[in-house]
């Protein structure tokens, strides 16, 4: 009996780790306009929970012209919804300053059972942030 429930705890904890596998990575988005300016996106999901995002922009007409932003915190993943969480003691300081609390992205991918040629790129789509310009953004895995 006791090897029934070692076998079975072994089992589901295999389970929740399989899922943070497959969301963890390097997620980026590059717009570029025909003017030349660049705005970049780069967020990095790490396999023990915390994430860091860099956002960088070069607009020739903004003041200043070019930015750099930063946020990190941890994350969590259930049901290919992930949920990002800022500890503003720990993780909000002079250089991160994005508070990702409240900030919510699908992660999307092909369905394994589906066979067809259909390409589909992993990604998230950010479904809600109180950053109002990460709402709908979508970061291609890289």
């Amino acid at each position: 009996m006791k090897a029934f429930f070692t076998i079975l705890i072994l089992i589901s904890s295999m389970t929740v780790f399989s899922q943070v596998d497959k969301s963890a990575g390097d997620y980026l988005r590059t717009l570029k306009t025909d003017n030349g300016d660049l705005i970049e996106y780069k967020l990095t999901l790490n396999e023990d929970g915390t994430f860091i995002f860099h956002s960088y922009s070069n607009i020739k007409q903004a003041v200043p012209p070019e930015t750099n932003t930063y946020g990190k915190g941890k994350w969590t993943v259930e049901n290919n919804v992930i949920s990002f969480f800022a500890d503003k003691q720990k993780d909000i300081d002079k250089k991160n300053t994005l508070d990702f609390t409240n900030s919510k992205a699908r992660f999307i991918t092909k369905n394994p059972r589906n066979k067809t040629d259909q390409i589909i790129k992993t990604r998230l789509q950010f479904l809600q942030s109180d950053i109002f310009w990460m709402a709908r953004i979508e970061m291609f895995k890289i």
